[in-house]
Order: C-alpha cells, then structure tokens, then sequence
C-alpha cells in the first residue's frame, strides 16, 4: 500500500530539526520501502505491507523520537485518500502571488465536519471546504490578513492539524502516482 507521512512541526524557525536523508533511513529501519522524502517540512512518500493505516502513526512516530529524540506527531494518508484530496481540490486554486490556498490534514480525534464549528471563517472572504480527513482553504492574498485563517494559529484545533499549500499536496500526490508505477 502506498502512503504519505505528514510530519508536524519539523524544520519550522530552527526548532524539530531534522535531516530528510537520516529520516528516510528511520523510515527504512522500521520496514517501509520505496521511501521519497520532498522538501524539509517532513512530507514521506512510502509503501508499507506489514502495518495497518491506524498502526503506522504509532510506529513512525516512535522510530522518530528513538533516531532523534522528537516527539512529532504523524499524520498517515493512504493513495486512495490522497486521490480524493485532490480530487476535491478545485483546479483554480494556487498557492502564488494572487492566491492562498492550502489544505488541512486533520487529527482522527477531529475528522468530523463539525470540526468546521470551531473556526472563524469569513464566508465573504473565505472559501472553505471540509472533505474526509481535511479541510480545503482559500483565501484572495489581498485578503490574507482579513481572512479568519490569521485566527487559526494557537487554537486548540491548529494543534491538531498539519497544514500543506496545494502545490505541496499536489506535488506530493505526484510523487505517490511515481511510486505507484514502480
């Protein structure tokens, strides 16, 4: 099965660091195979056939704190749920000069679309959407500042998500289809 890794927190404003060589070698230590790493902010393509979805968080998350010494929280997506990601991805959408847009990859504690209850959106600003396992956001940059985004940072929810823009999900769904075709 093929599967991304979301690592929260790593490599951001010199804290959690750690080398994306030495993680793919953690990753290889605990049986994951095919392992692609892209960029520093801990995005792992793998293939794993020896764990189930719900187990690999507590695996990976483990092997990570005896190589580095981190407690980082894991977020696992399967091909199959990174597909539907995308799929619900609107095509307009971009991370550049005109346009925010991410995607957020919840906890399993808050997948639910009541998760949407507890953020400030401002739906004259906001385009926001919840799909299984995430939130899509967007946001005109000329409204970055105004955007209910801005109120996400410190919430009790922001602790339970880890954020990617649409050209890192994106790429990083390319990367699954690669491993796929292997």
């Amino acid at each position: 099965m093929i599967y991304v890794a979301l690592l929260r927190g790593i490599n951001v404003g010199g804290k959690n660091k750690i080398d994306m060589k030495l993680l793919k070698q953690t990753f290889e230590r605990v049986g994951m195979t095919s392992v692609v790493t892209y960029i520093n902010s801990g995005n792992i393509v793998f293939t794993d056939h020896q764990f189930s979805e719900n187990e690999l968080p507590f695996i990976l998350e483990k092997a990570i704190e005896e190589d580095f010494g981190l407690r980082i929280n894991v977020v696992i997506r399967s091909f199959n749920n990174f597909k539907k990601v995308i799929a619900s991805l609107p095509e307009s959408w971009k991370n550049d000069k005109l346009m925010k847009s991410d995607v957020l990859f919840l906890w399993d504690d808050i997948d639910d679309e009541t998760v949407l209850e507890e953020l400030v959106i401002k739906s004259d600003i906001d385009t926001v959407k919840y799909i299984d396992g995430a939130i899509l956001w967007s946001v005109d940059r000329n409204n970055v500042t105004k955007s209910g985004m801005q109120r996400l940072v410190g919430s009790k929810v922001y602790k339970q998500m880890t954020i990617r823009n649409v050209n890192t999900t994106r790429k990083i769904y390319e990367l699954m289809q690669a491993v796929e075709k292997e």
